[in-house]
């Protein structure tokens, strides 16, 4: 795909972000920034989400995984369909009940303004972190695609994409990423589809031959029982579960977009509609994974010894120029759906949780709250930049692994909250949630020596929330 392709696409994709962005915020105030004035669609929120939920790196991991691990994922996606459903009925109606802005703010008025503190710096860790390792990647293909061949500087490409995320959020916030969520979630999943079609085509396939070509493939397996093997059911199902409830309900990000709707009972539509949408996303994926492996084996090319590689590949290179720009959209949607709602959410969960941000007259409020959000958008650009500084590929995705122990203590923090009625020591809440991520990190080094070849895998942080749990019942009393 050429250079000037490219330009076009992606530009002319956030010139199109940027015209929402104006269209929505155009009567934005410090309310709509936050929770969109409490008047977002429930169904625009469930359909934008999907997006949100399937970063970048998903969408070329997971096809790509297939080859590795076949259909063992949706075992993890059946936990995440619980976990959606948790929420619904059980953090919904206490954040509501509240009238969170943050949800950090529940620990707040359950434990005291450290535990709030703990809980809000932990997320603001993990999702520095996160959002920039998926914008790393996803930099990384654009300077590939467009910026390198131009003699444009890796640094420039990164700022440039900061810039443009900036732009079409610093006024509107969540109010304005409702809507560019919807969008970047129909060019993503619009992407899979139409590769999926153009493969079928290629193959001279119907619907119907594709289904079954894929149903009946060795990579389309979906449970597996060894106890030993990280892609156990039981191991992933009840790590999916957790997660979710944790990364999603436990997750200032993915909550400020729930809380956007206009009732308790609005959001829990929203989360169980989205809950059935993202089984499907998800299955549409892994169809496609199995699609790419046949695609490669009939047309005699090389499986790339990385796996994530093998969907941009053949999408740039082998199924033709419109389904290199599907991908290029879909890429491009699905890390900036997170990366966007992720700086807003970081912006309010600083405001809310460090700030005394409510004492602030309208005027100071606004000017505290942008100058937040360029803070947050130069802390990522910083933070890509040293992942490329560290340049190597291994040392990245450990960063980005070590950022998911953040979680634990979150899910210990919230679990202890909702499920006992007892006072915590606050001066022991940081330490206890330093401690259970560390403990965990030794724990899993040496996991198979200890336990007889028992390896930990998604399930660690179920291990890291209950160590949490613990240490905060050690430091407590009765009430």
């Amino acid at each position: 795909m050429s250079p000037i392709t490219v330009f076009i696409v992606v530009f002319g994709y956030f010139g199109l972000l940027i015209l929402v962005s104006w269209l929505t915020s155009r009567h934005a105030d410090n309310q709509s920034f936050f929770n969109a004035n409490k008047a977002a669609p429930w169904y625009l929120v469930a359909f934008g989400m999907i997006g949100a939920t399937l970063s970048g790196v998903t969408f070329i991991s997971v096809p790509g995984e297939v080859g590795k691990s076949a259909f063992s994922y949706l075992q993890f996606v059946m936990g995440n369909f619980v976990g959606y459903w948790i929420i619904a009925f059980v953090l919904l109606p206490v954040y509501y009940r509240l009238n969170l802005v943050s949800i950090y703010s529940f620990l707040k008025e359950r434990f005291g303004i450290r535990s709030q503190k703990t809980g809000s710096l932990f997320f603001i860790i993990s999702k520095v972190i996160g959002a920039a390792f998926r914008l790393y990647l996803v930099a990384g293909v654009l300077q590939i695609a467009f910026f390198g061949p131009l003699g444009i500087p890796f640094s420039v490409t990164v700022c440039t994409s900061i810039f443009l995320i900036w732009v079409y959020t610093f006024k509107g916030g969540i109010k304005t990423i409702v809507w560019t969520d919807t969008l970047q979630t129909f060019f993503l999943v619009s992407a899979v589809i139409f590769t999926v079609y153009m493969i079928s085509s290629d193959l001279n396939w119907s619907f119907g031959q594709a289904v079954k070509a894929i149903s009946e493939h060795e990579y389309s397996q979906i449970f597996f029982w060894d106890w030993r093997s990280p892609n156990n059911f039981f191991k992933q199902f009840f790590a999916g579960m957790f997660m979710t409830i944790v990364i999603t309900g436990m997750d200032q990000d993915m909550m400020q977009k729930n809380l956007s709707c206009k009732n308790k009972f609005e959001s829990r539509k929203n989360m169980l509609v989205f809950s059935f949408l993202f089984v499907f996303t998800v299955t549409l994926f892994l169809g496609l994974g199995v699609l790419l492996y046949i695609f490669a084996g009939k047309r005699d090319i090389a499986i790339p010894a990385v796996t994530d590689n093998l969907y941009p590949l053949l999408a740039l290179n082998n199924l033709g120029i419109l389904v290199g720009i599907a991908f290029l959209l879909g890429i491009t949607s699905a890390a900036y759906s997170s990366a966007d709602s992720a700086l807003t959410a970081l912006t309010t969960s600083f405001c809310i949780d460090f700030l005394p941000y409510e004492s602030y007259g309208e005027k100071k409020k606004k000017n505290i709250r942008r100058l937040v959000h360029l803070g947050f958008s130069v802390i990522l650009i910083i933070v890509i930049l040293l992942f490329k500084v560290l340049n190597n590929e291994s040392v990245v995705v450990a960063v980005f692994k070590a950022a998911g122990y953040t979680y634990g203590p979150i899910l210990g923090l919230f679990s202890f909250g909702l499920l006992t009625k007892r006072r915590v020591n606050e001066k022991k809440v940081p330490l206890v949630a330093v401690l259970a991520p560390v403990s965990c990190y030794f724990l899993s080094l040496f996991s198979e020596q200890v336990f007889c070849g028992y390896k930990f895998g998604f399930e660690l942080l179920i291990m890291n929330g209950l160590l949490t749990f613990a240490g905060l019942w050690l430091f407590s009393k009765k009430s």
